[in-house]
């Protein structure tokens, strides 16, 4: 990403400076660099209200709860796991952020649910010693699984892309739900049909 983005900005500049409109990208610099902090500040308040909300949620309880009503899905999904473990707690907090549209706030329930994974992956790597057909360095199948259904990421209420439509004068910024519920939705049923596909292959014996 580091070269994608200055390749990016040194072929603009480079543009710029061959069609006379270098000074035109100065400024296109500097205007975007004031809208990109203004931005920032707007989605920090945003996901800080979000952000206190499930962690209300949390402390009362109501996580808990409704992480038990993923245990099927869980389930489901990761049948290698067990439901009760710290893994699956933080893997369902995960979702339910992302159910949200709370990407951001997602992102330490995921770190967190990815590191209990690779540490169980680890584990079960030592058990099965050098006849095991895994290795620690390489994902196992509920890793895979977890990254490829928080990619898909179904959403309710995207609260980031509401945020952001709000930020620039849209007129209904709401009205981005409903599509967004559809499209999600496509994803992460495509997402699933793939996990348990290639699930039910591992478990009959083929390659991950």
């Amino acid at each position: 990403m580091t070269y994608l983005w200055g390749g990016m900005i040194l072929l603009g500049i480079l543009y710029g400076t061959i069609t006379g409109n270098l000074q035109a990208v100065t400024e296109a610099a500097i205007s975007s660099s004031k809208e990109a902090v203004t931005l920032c500040i707007s989605m920090a308040g945003i996901t800080a209200m979000w952000t206190g909300m499930m962690k209300i949620a949390e402390m009362t309880g109501l996580v808990e709860q409704l992480s038990r009503g993923l245990r099927p899905v869980l389930r489901f999904l990761f049948p290698q796991l067990d439901p009760d473990s710290k893994a699956c707690r933080y893997i369902s907090l995960n979702f339910l952020s992302n159910l949200l549209g709370l990407n951001w706030a997602s992102t330490s329930s995921g770190l967190m649910a990815f590191k209990e994974l690779d540490r169980i992956n680890k584990e079960d790597c030592k058990k099965l010693g050098t006849n095991g057909k895994r290795a620690p360095h390489i994902a196992s199948p509920a890793m895979c699984t977890f990254l490829i259904i928080n990619v898909s990421s179904l959403q309710l209420i995207p609260v980031n892309m509401i945020a952001y439509r709000t930020q620039y004068g849209s007129a209904q910024p709401a009205a981005i739900v409903g599509p967004a519920i559809i499209a999600t939705g496509i994803s992460t049923l495509a997402a699933v049909a793939f996990c348990w596909f290639m699930n039910k292959r591992t478990r009959s014996g083929g390659k991950v």
